[in-house]
């Protein structure tokens, strides 16, 4: 087994049968963290309008699309999923050249659908590329996700980098699927210079960068120096307790080794109404109708998947699918096109996704696992690749749901893969 970064934090973050059940975990609703930032009021605020495709661009990656409201508590969903509805991550972006936004740095303030002005770049040299070691001045759009960790450690304890990670890594699907109807193409860069951001936007231990992705092109010849200066920090999520191991392994994650880059681009094609539609209607399911699908539906569902993810640190993920209810096709355990072991294992499937439904009752449920060392990268491309599954399925009138808890040792053993589980997803008629 290779000793890689992340790898520690991983097994000891893993979930059991008897875990669970001896670590019960018992949720202080009184202390729960907000789950939007908020500047304070005197900056300047660009409502989002339907105007500028910009604007429209920006809140199809976060925007809110519907409010559930329970009691003593409400929930605002959004264009990217998320755990338990916690939203840990915040989006940051540079506008340069780009209509409906003077040039600056912003923050994309989900509660008002507001663009946030935090600097307005004042000289035409300055800028953020340096910290994305860029050596030009970038036109467009140049984004930056970070992550408030107690949103999510309120609830899912030392595990929440994992979901930190994951829903990031939905966060940059939302960048590529808004970047196909803004119709510009996109690239993921893991390898900026997180700490240089993090001192540049004064961010705290309570929330760091996690990665970003670039919509923009370079101006040739124009070099360009980042601003001499810090922001102000604002307090992300009004409650924060420390996680000295989350922020180990955010410290043991943010170097890059032997990174392999991806110079491809996804050759996406879909009726873009229909794809905005999907994108604003996207929702986990929490409840299959246990009807099949089509074998041509999975084979449109993979062909997506498995579409090149431009950025400078690919890593391989495994696909594994138990199929449970596809139309021409045996029911079984594959690895892309190939059955590994033939049989119904949907109660097992159920089994391994802490015994839940969703996993026994899918057409299909997918385990995605990977034996590489850049875990901060690979964790955000099995979100990205877990969005490309959530978009694809809402496309074809079909339900998805995420899945971030398993037994991971018994999935592992189960699908005779020894990396690391990452995500689970189950798809199906709704």
């Amino acid at each position: 087994m290779k000793i890689c970064s992340g790898r520690s934090y991983h097994e000891a973050t893993k979930h059991s049968w008897l875990s669970v059940r001896q670590n019960p975990k018992r949720l202080d609703w009184s202390n729960q963290p907000r789950s939007m930032k908020i500047y304070p009021p005197s900056l300047l605020r660009i409502k989002l309008s339907k105007e500028f495709p910009s604007h429209s661009f920006i809140y199809h990656i976060g925007g809110i699309t519907a409010k559930k409201s329970y009691p003593e508590v409400e929930y605002y969903l959004r264009t990217n999923p998320s755990a338990g509805a916690l939203y840990p991550n915040e989006i940051y972006f540079q506008a340069r050249g780009v209509e409906g936004f003077d040039d600056g740095i912003y923050h994309f303030e989900v509660s008002t659908s507001s663009a946030v002005m935090l600097y307005a770049l004042k000289e035409e040299e300055e800028g953020l590329e340096p910290l994305l070691k860029l050596k030009n001045q970038m036109s467009g759009l140049l984004f930056f996700v970070s992550a408030v960790y107690y949103r999510s450690a309120w609830k899912y304890r030392e595990r929440a980098y994992r979901y930190t990670l994951l829903d990031a890594g939905h966060i940059l699907g939302a960048i590529e699927a808004g970047s196909y109807l803004y119709n510009h193409a996109y690239r993921v860069v893991y390898g900026a210079d997180l700490q240089g951001l993090n001192r540049f936007f004064g961010f705290g231990e309570e929330e760091f960068f996690l990665s970003s992705a670039v919509v923009a092109v370079p101006k040739k010849g124009v070099p360009v120096s980042l601003p001499d200066l810090a922001l102000e920090q604002v307090d992300p999520a009004g409650v924060f307790l420390h996680a000295a191991d989350i922020e180990k392994a955010y410290r043991e994650t943010i170097t890059l080794k032997n990174c392999k880059k991806e110079p491809r681009y996804p050759a996406l094609s879909f009726h873009k109404d229909r794809w905005e539609e999907a994108i604003l209607k996207r929702r986990s399911i929490r409840e299959f109708s246990k009807n099949s699908i089509s074998k041509g539906q999975l084979e449109a569902l993979l062909e997506a998947v498995y579409m090149p993810v431009p950025s400078d640190c690919d890593e391989e993920l495994m696909l594994y699918m138990v199929v449970n209810r596809v139309d021409g096709m045996k029911q079984g355990v594959y690895l892309r096109n190939e059955i590994l072991r033939e049989g119904d294992f949907s109660k097992k499937a159920g089994y391994l996704c802490l015994e839940q439904r969703l996993g026994s009752d899918s057409a299909v449920t997918f385990f995605i696992l990977s034996s590489g060392c850049n875990y901060r990268a690979l964790y955000q491309k099995a979100g990205l690749w877990g969005h490309r599954l959530y978009l694809l399925s809402e496309y074809m009138g079909l339900g998805c749901s995420g899945i971030g808890a398993y037994y991971d040792d018994e999935v592992k053993e189960f699908l005779g893969d020894e990396g690391m589980v990452l995500y689970a997803l189950a798809i199906g008629p709704k």
